[in-house]
């Protein structure tokens, strides 16, 4: 554990450099520069682009100390809810039967204002409805588990520059005025981990040319990667430290395969 710990700016810079280049791979197979727009949507329908990420967090849970668990991702990652029947999250941590971790990773490059309120409202609805069905004892016997959510946006003008808002009825709250994309989405997580939606969220931003060397910056150091692992491992070694005696079996990690990218 301390060993990756230590390691853990450069491991993450590893992680953003895969981001980018199968982002890059995923788009030239799905139409180059000559057809972008499609481009980007197949880099995103690959599902391999944050699995950096993902190996990088289950790399640390395995280090925790968990004893007959499994980190599940793109496989058997459904959870059921409360309106509607389940929801296939990004990455699971299940110990013994009981639900410890639940992590989504998200990304976003280009298509700034179509695609940020569709972020959004996904990140609140998963979350209303998660606490909702635990409420109602649909992960019983888990204790509450713990729900993160990390944000890779690319740092670019457009994400970057002022956008006006509509105010036709009712002024909106001060801090979305004039704000970039890029603020809105350090607006919306440190909102969304301070009504205790989310336990921790964690905050990204790199450009398409910086990321392939591993460059990236953290816009807010609330939502830093550090401060993001280090709330999702005290939960899961507090989990190790109490969970009952038994065949001393370390993580594993199920992994389905990448999904395939749509060609119509």
């Amino acid at each position: 554990m301390s060993d990756l710990l230590a390691d853990l700016d450069q491991r993450l810079r590893q992680a953003v450099v895969f981001f980018w280049q199968q982002r890059g791979s995923q788009s030239q197979r799905q139409g180059g520069d000559d057809d972008k727009d499609r481009g980007d949507r197949g880099a995103v329908t690959g599902g391999k682009h944050l699995d950096g990420f993902r190996e990088l967090v289950a790399a640390l849970l395995e280090a925790a100390g968990l004893q007959r668990a499994t980190i599940y991702w793109r496989k058997k990652t459904e959870l059921p809810g409360w309106f509607r029947a389940e929801k296939n999250w990004d990455l699971l941590v299940v110990a013994d039967g009981r639900l410890v971790a639940i992590v989504e990773f998200k990304s976003q490059v280009g298509s700034f204002g179509n695609n940020f309120n569709n972020r959004s409202e996904e990140s609140l609805g998963s979350a209303a409805d998660l606490w909702a069905a635990y409420a109602e004892g649909a992960f019983k016997p888990s204790d509450r588990p713990w729900l993160g959510y990390l944000m890779m946006l690319e740092d670019a003008p457009g994400s970057n520059a002022p956008v006006r808002v509509k105010e036709p009825h009712f002024k909106v709250f001060a801090e979305f005025k004039d704000a970039s994309y890029a603020e809105r989405y350090n607006q919306l997580l440190t909102k969304l981990v301070r009504a205790r939606l989310y336990d921790a969220g964690c905050f990204l931003m790199s450009s398409r040319e910086g990321g392939l060397k591993g460059e990236y910056r953290e816009p807010n150091l609330e939502l830093s990667f550090h401060n993001f692992v280090t709330s999702l491992l005290a939960r899961a070694i507090a989990v190790a430290r109490t969970q009952q005696p038994g065949p001393s079996e370390p993580p594993k990690i199920e992994a389905g395969p990448p999904v395939t990218p749509s060609t119509g």
